[in-house]
């Protein structure tokens, strides 16, 4: 049998959060270029690290879930999730009854998407980090 010790397991978590951190600065980079460009490499990965943690507190773990996280902080703002002109984000974020963290996530980029339709149909700007 074969026993892995604790320091071999914070090794291995350590080590996919740095390849996590490495990809999404690249994703961050192609996708968002004129907000990643004036925040730097340093920039980008503490907002990426702040956004980490943002999701990890409403129960957010999986990968996929916490890049949609992070992109939509690129896109509404860092502190979206607390932004009073955005109440969907947080009425999401804490309602249980949507069910697990993945389905929430599905129904924040949904909302987050739809927001921006509605303000693009409006003529409005849509809301920049």
């Amino acid at each position: 049998m074969v026993m892995i010790r604790r320091a071999q397991m914070t090794a291995f978590q350590d080590a996919a959060l740095r390849d996590f951190e490495r990809r999404m600065v690249l994703h961050l980079s192609q996708t968002f270029p004129a907000v990643c460009e004036p925040l730097g490499d340093a920039g980008v990965r503490e907002s990426i690290q702040y956004g980490m943690q943002r999701a990890g507190s409403y129960g957010i773990a999986a990968e996929r879930d916490v890049c949609k996280y992070i992109d939509l902080m690129f896109v509404f703002g860092r502190d979206f999730d607390k932004d009073p002109s955005l109440p969907w984000a947080a009425g999401i974020l804490h309602d249980d009854d949507l069910g697990d963290a993945s389905k929430r996530m599905e129904a924040l980029s949904d909302a987050g998407l739809a927001h921006l339709h509605a303000a693009a149909a409006t003529g409005e700007p849509g809301k920049q980090p």
